[in-house]
């Protein structure tokens, strides 16, 4: 009796795969490599010897946040507003910081843009539009680039730097730019200045497109916020008689009023937690983002689960 052995198939193990999932070790079925032992590619041990900084040649490329290992789910009060990794420095969370600032300041001059108790000259806000809302919210800015944060070093430092000017643009005396362009019921400054809030629109509306796969509570936050530009652009832009459209800069004060209740909320979030809050604030993922579909996978187990037992 004449016995005969077959060769068992090879397959590539877990890591002897390259990074896109494919069998680098592995050619029809044979092993490629001594002793039955499988090769790894030069690619793959190419990929092992990469540094974390190495993003395959663009020092600007952002870093893939798919994998299993980087799942910390969007929050608004991280200004985070998709998938990341988890910080690996001890700083504290610098978003809640710039979100109050933003907050307040957007506040005072919302309630000024409503005419609220008849008061309609923004005198007061420049004082916080120069402290608050353009310093702290820059240096918070600043403490995101710190934690890897690019997203919110970008939203947090460009609206600092939007305060700051605004403030700029107002104060009397050394900049003149008020009187230069005519005074503030002059055509030349009222369409200079709406250009100045329609750039600020378009900004806004590219960071609104980045928080669609976030929460209800940090895209609401910049839905509103556009809108208030959006109005305010047009209240300066398409005048009555010469003036503001009133109607427009009003709907505009009441959607700068929403705005900053939304970023004192995401910055409650952040900051509350089981260590000094009796209640954790929610958030609400989208359904079609990240954590969505996970809790959509974890019911519908659930209900299978169920199903079976009974």
């Amino acid at each position: 009796m004449r016995l005969t052995l077959e060769q068992a198939p090879v397959t590539a193990t877990g890591a002897e795969k390259d990074i896109n999932g494919h069998n680098t070790g592995v050619t029809n079925g044979h092993s490629t490599g001594l002793n039955g032992h499988n090769t790894v590619t030069a690619d793959h041990a190419h990929a092992k010897k990469r540094a974390p900084y190495d993003y395959g040649g663009n020092p600007l490329a952002h870093i893939a946040t798919n994998n299993s290992d980087y799942r910390m789910q969007a929050f608004g009060g991280e200004f985070q507003p998709g998938l990341h990794r988890a910080p690996k420095s001890s700083f504290a969370n610098p978003a809640p910081l710039g979100l109050s600032a933003f907050a307040l300041t957007t506040f005072v001059l919302s309630l000024i843009n409503l005419r609220a108790r008849n008061v309609n000259e923004p005198n007061l806000v420049i004082a916080a539009a120069y402290a608050y809302g353009g310093l702290v919210q820059l240096l918070a800015g600043m403490w995101e680039m710190a934690v890897g944060n690019t997203f919110g070093a970008t939203a947090l430092s460009s609206y600092g730097g939007f305060w700051i000017s605004f403030a700029i643009i107002l104060t009397p005396g050394g900049f003149n730019i008020v009187t230069s362009l005519g005074g503030h019921s002059n055509a030349l400054f009222l369409d200079s200045f709406g250009f100045f809030l329609m750039g600020w629109f378009i900004f806004t509306f590219l960071l609104l497109i980045c928080t669609l796969k976030s929460t209800v509570a940090f895209f609401s936050l910049f839905l509103t916020l556009d809108l208030a530009f959006l109005c305010l652009g047009i209240g300066y832009l398409d005048r009555v008689d010469g003036a503001p459209r009133l109607s427009a800069i009003k709907a505009g004060g009441a959607f700068g009023i929403l705005a900053a209740f939304l970023a004192w909320y995401n910055a409650l979030a952040g900051i509350a937690d089981s260590s000094n809050s009796f209640f954790v604030i929610p958030v609400l993922h989208f359904p079609w983002s990240d954590k969505g579909r996970e809790r959509r996978g974890k019911v519908s187990n659930e209900e299978a689960r169920a199903e079976q037992s009974v």
